[in-house]
């Protein structure tokens, strides 16, 4: 396999710009194997690109390249996450073991954006991340996607409407505080199922990725009595088997969350909160394959 020169300027460039890079493709691809893969394939074709025509920008050259190479990622994963077995879920990250540059903006790095970052067309979800989460102008992004900036700018506004993000960053519901998280900590532990849906809104969603290699449900649960009825039957199962449920606090993507462990399986569990302070959504991700970035 062709490899970077220790010495070569392409080899130094992506030295220095590789973990912004895997930051730009994680957030656009929401798994970090998959955003490591691709900037692994720029190197490759740093390699090739140095070999013709001088680079007058090897980081700009970079970001184009994993841009590009990111959105191809995209098109190629649709299919098989249409037919993924039940929910997918962003695969969750701690994200104080990751480097500054991979970590960048944090609103950008939430699961609830990065599974609501599925909808957008990848062209708007790349506007979106390197605006949002890198901080580049319209004229800037344009280069990258081939756009103009007034494009790019439609671009913006169209998937910050998808991704629920208001232009004023402020204007965007606070994450989720310990102090409500150790509430529904208590009420798992207790079994105290109506507790849990107390703090539901009337509009909440919970989505399970199981992965097809943990039990799940296989469709989105919506309403506070329909997740009640999902939870009981796990909780209720586990408890009624003398399986005490261990709840702890853990850190999903910057933002506050929990583990729930039944036996020997372990679930992340992220929240997204409303204005209110009421639970929109909750995202469980038990497919153990995504939890090796997040759990000790």
């Amino acid at each position: 396999m062709e490899a970077l020169s220790s010495r070569s300027a392409a080899a130094l460039a992506w030295r220095e710009e590789r973990d912004r890079l895997v930051g730009i493709a994680y957030r656009m691809l929401g798994d970090f194997g998959h955003a490591e893969d691709v900037v692994s394939e720029v190197a490759l074709e740093a390699v090739r690109a140095e070999r013709g025509a001088p680079v007058r920008s090897w980081p700009a050259w970079l970001t184009t390249t994993c841009v590009r190479r990111s959105i191809d990622r995209l098109r190629q994963l649709a299919a098989e996450r249409e037919e993924y077995p039940g929910p997918w879920l962003p695969e969750p990250v701690a994200v104080d073991r990751l480097p500054e540059d991979v970590v960048a903006d944090r609103e950008m790095l939430s699961l609830t954006v990065l599974h609501l970052a599925e909808q957008p067309s990848p062209e708007a979800r790349a506007a979106v991340v390197l605006h949002r989460a890198f901080g580049m102008s319209a004229v800037e992004i344009g280069r990258v996607l081939e756009r103009s900036p007034a494009a790019v700018r439609q671009l913006i506004s169209r998937g910050e409407r998808r991704l629920q993000l208001d232009g004023d960053r402020a204007a965007s519901p606070p994450p989720p505080s310990r102090e409500a998280l150790a509430r529904v900590v208590e009420a798992i532990e207790g079994g105290d199922i109506a507790a849990v849906v107390a703090s539901l809104a009337d509009d909440a969603i919970l989505w399970a990725d199981g992965g097809g290699r943990v039990r799940s449900a296989l469709n989105p649960v919506f309403g506070p009595r329909r997740i009640a009825r999902f939870l009981a039957g796990i909780l209720g199962k586990a408890i009624a088997a003398g399986v005490r449920p261990r709840v702890a606090h853990t850190e999903v993507n910057g933002e506050p969350g929990l583990s729930l462990a039944i036996g020997a399986e372990v679930d992340v569990i992220a929240f997204e909160f409303d204005a209110s302070g009421a639970i929109r959504g909750i995202r469980r991700v038990s497919n153990p394959e995504k939890l090796t970035r997040v759990l000790a």
